[in-house]
């Protein structure tokens, strides 16, 4: 096999969420807001503990009114939007604005790292002539953290679930980036932490690499096996 493309998945493969306590905190000190330590903290883990930040853990346990709108909430920017809040409004916050604040802050690039090998590993397919392609189950536009990050010239192509109405594992979603690279699936391959979405790749005929989901500062060269198996071509 000659790979010509390769696919990444976004959150915990090639960019990382900011933890929780600074997710709330940002969000507070933009509405002036005030917690003493321990509010501060219990918010902090009520919310992890909820699943309520995208990118971050999953719910503990998913509220039954929730269950349906988790399971496809990838598929549109109305329903992503729907379960998040919803989620974070099982966690008591000293402001109702808090919940939609907490939403729209993640989805600015100030929330969003990318992995210490991130822009290394794509200039060098970039130098290799190979096609890169992101591949996402989300319900926002990414593609301004990456112009933000300075990483948006390395893509060629984005395949996101909300405008496509189709989430991973679903073979067209990759298909639709396959095109976008203008490659057939068996020479691409797809690059992911989710077993599960990630792997529906090979149900196309793509190679499939996984990463391990971990804080940024944990995984400094989880990425650089991908420069291998490229120039390896298998």
């Amino acid at each position: 096999m000659t790979i010509k493309g390769v696919l990444f998945d976004f959150s915990g493969t090639l960019f990382r969420i900011e933890p929780v306590g600074d997710w709330l905190s940002a969000v507070l000190d933009a509405a002036g807001i005030t917690l003493d330590d321990s509010e501060l903290a219990r918010c902090a883990r009520e919310l992890e503990e909820a699943g309520a930040l995208p990118g971050g853990a999953n719910p503990l346990r998913t509220p039954e009114h929730l269950t349906e709108l988790w399971a496809e909430r990838d598929t549109s920017g109305e329903l992503h939007r729907r379960t998040y809040t919803g989620l974070a409004r099982e966690v008591a916050l000293p402001d109702d604005r808090l919940y939609d604040l907490l939403y729209d802050r993640h989805k600015t690039p100030a929330a969003w790292r990318p992995y210490p090998d991130t822009g290394a590993v794509l200039a060098g397919l970039r130098e290799r002539g190979i096609g890169i392609g992101v591949v996402s189950n989300i319900g926002w536009d990414l593609r301004p953290v990456f112009r933000e990050h300075g990483l948006d010239d390395f893509v060629d192509t984005y395949a996101l679930s909300f405008e496509h109405g189709v989430q991973k594992p679903d073979a067209r979603l990759f298909r639709a980036a396959c095109e976008g690279l203008g490659q057939d699936p068996a020479d691409v391959l797809m690059v992911g932490d989710d077993r599960r979405a990630d792997g529906g790749a090979a149900a196309l005929g793509c190679a499939v690499h996984f990463v391990d989901h971990l804080p940024a500062d944990r995984r400094p060269a989880g990425l650089l096996p991908v420069l291998a198996l490229a120039g390896e071509g298998r």
